[in-house]
C-alpha cells in the first residue's frame, strides 16, 4: 500500500511559503547574478509541483458529493494560483541561468531595497557551523534572519531557533543589504562587493525602463501578500486593491516595453536588453496569480476553511493591527520603531482614511487611527499588537484571535 495523503492544511501552508521563497529567490538570483541562487528556485519549482499534485489528489478524494466537490474546488483555485506564482519565480530566475542580460543599473536600483534575500554556505571552519540559530542571534546582530537551509537534497523552510547550522548547509537569509558583509564573515564567505553604477546626469530610455522595472517587482510582491490577506480576512476592500495593482502592473508593462525598444534602437547589439522584457512579463506574471487568488473573495464564492486555517498556520502569517492613541507606534516612524527587529513582521500596507499606501518606507509616520497590514512569524504577532496598544487573545477552542486594548480587562470565563 502508498504512502497515506498528507494534510492538506499543512500541505497549503508549505506550498504558499515555497512559492513565496522562490519569488524570493529569484529576484535575489538577479540582484546577486548568483546562478547558485537560480538554481535553488528550480530545485524548489520540484518540491512545490509534487505538492501542488498531492494537494489536487487530495482534493479529488476529499470530494464525495456536489457540496464538497463546490468547497474544494475554491481550494484547488488557490493551489492553481499558488502553482502559477512559482512558474513566474522559475521564469525570472531563467534570465540569469539562460544569460538573457539584466543592465548592471537594474542591479543597483536593486540593491537600494530596504530588504533583499542572500545566499551563503555555511563553512567547516566559520562562526556559524555547528551552532543554533538562537545561540547566533543573527536578526540582532546584523538584522538578517534565516528563512530557509538546504540541506543537500532537503530544504527546511522557516526553521526555528533551535536548528543547528552544519557544514555545507546553504542558507537563504533575509534583511537589509548592509548586513550582507557580516554575514558574509560570520559564514567564512568570500568578500562580496554591491554593484555600482557610473553617474550620467542624462535620464534615458533606459533609464524609464529599469525605475518601471524595479517598481514592478514592489508591486508584485505586494499583491501577493494583500491577496493572501484577502483570502484570510474574506476582505473585499484588499481583493479591489489587488485588483487595483494588477491594472497598474498591466500599464507598467506596456511602458516598460515601449522603453526598452526605444532603448534597443540605439544600441548595436540590443540582446543584453532582453531580461528586462522576461522580467517585465514575470512581474506581471505574478500579480495575475494574486488577482487569481481573490477572484474567489469578488465572486462572493464559498472559500473553504482549511484555506484560511493553512494561510494562518503558515511559517509567516498576516496580521492586521490597528494603532491605538499614545501606543508605542502612536507619532513614531517606522525606522525609529525598529518595527522589523521588534517583530520580524515585514509592512505589506497602511490602511489610512480608506486608503491604502503600499510598502511604506522608513521615512512613514505612524498615527492613530492607522491600520498596519503585515507578514512575519507567528511569534511576533503578539509583540506586534502590543506595540499598536493592543494585547491579542487567542480563544483555545478554535484558534480564533481577538485584539483587545491594552487598558482593557480581559473577558471573564
Amino acid at each position: 500500500m502508498g504512502d497515506p495523503p498528507r494534510n492538506l492544511k499543512a500541505m497549503l501552508a508549505e506550498a504558499k511559503d515555497a512559492s513565496e521563497l522562490m519569488v524570493d529567490l529569484g529576484y535575489a538570483a538577479l540582484f546577486f547574478g548568483d546562478g547558485d541562487m537560480a538554481e535553488e528556485v528550480q530545485d524548489l519549482e520540484e518540491r512545490l509541483n509534487g505538492l501542488v499534485h498531492e494537494m489536487r489528489e487530495v482534493c479529488v478524494l476529499a470530494a464525495r458529493s456536489p457540496r464538497d466537490a463546490e468547497q474544494m474546488s475554491s481550494v484547488l483555485h488557490v493551489v492553481g494560483a499558488i502553482e502559477r506564482m512559482g512558474n513566474a519565480a522559475v521564469a525570472v530566475s531563467r534570465i540569469v541561468t539562460h544569460h538573457l542580460g539584466i543592465p548592471a543599473a537594474l542591479v543597483a536600483d536593486l540593491a537600494q531595497a530596504e530588504e533583499v534575500s542572500h545566499r551563503v554556505r555555511v563553512r567547516e571552519d566559520s562562526t556559524l557551523a555547528h551552532r543554533s540559530l538562537a545561540d547566533v542571534e543573527l536578526p540582532m546582530k546584523i538584522g538578517m534572519r534565516v528563512v530557509a537551509i538546504r540541506r543537500g537534497k532537503d530544504w527546511i523552510i522557516d526553521p526555528d531557533g533551535h536548528e543547528v547550522m552544519l557544514p555545507d548547509d546553504v542558507l537563504i537569509v533575509r534583511g537589509p543589504p548592509a548586513g550582507i558583509a557580516e554575514l558574509r564573515v560570520l559564514g567564512d564567505a568570500p568578500e562580496w562587493r554591491p554593484p555600482t553604477v557610473e553617474e550620467d546626469p542624462a535620464i534615458t530610455d533606459l533609464d524609464r525602463a529599469v525605475d518601471v522595472l524595479v517598481e514592478m517587482k514592489n508591486l508584485s510582491e505586494v499583491a501577493v501578500g494583500l491577496a493572501y490577506s484577502a483570502l484570510l480576512f474574506n476582505d473585499q476592500s484588499l481583493a479591489a486593491e489587488v485588483n487595483h495593482l494588477e491594472d497598474r502592473l498591466d500599464e507598467m508593462r506596456e511602458r516598460l516595453e515601449i522603453w526598452v525598444l526605444r532603448a534597443a534602437a540605439e544600441r548595436l547589439d540590443p540582446s543584453p536588453l532582453r531580461g528586462l522584457l522576461h522580467l517585465g512579463a514575470a512581474a506581471e506574471e505574478i500579480g495575475d496569480a494574486a488577482q487569481q487568488m481573490i477572484w474567489l473573495i469578488e465572486r462572493g464564492e464559498e472559500v473553504h476553511p482549511v484555506l484560511a486555517i493553512a494561510l494562518g498556520d503558515s511559517d509567516e502569517v498576516i496580521a492586521r493591527v490597528p494603532v491605538a492613541p499614545g501606543s508605542a507606534l502612536d507619532g513614531r516612524t517606522i525606522r525609529r520603531t525598529e518595527f522589523e527587529l521588534e517583530t520580524g513582521y515585514y509592512l505589506l500596507a497602511i490602511r489610512r482614511a480608506g486608503r491604502y499606501l503600499y510598502r511604506p518606507r522608513g521615512g512613514v509616520q505612524l498615527g492613530a487611527g492607522d491600520e498596519l497590514i503585515a507578514i512575519g512569524p507567528d511569534e511576533g504577532h503578539a509583540r506586534l499588537a502590543e506595540l499598536g496598544g493592543f494585547r491579542l487573545l487567542e480563544d483555545d477552542d478554535t484558534g480564533e484571535v481577538e485584539l483587545v486594548p491594552a487598558g482593557k480587562p480581559s473577558a471573564q470565563p
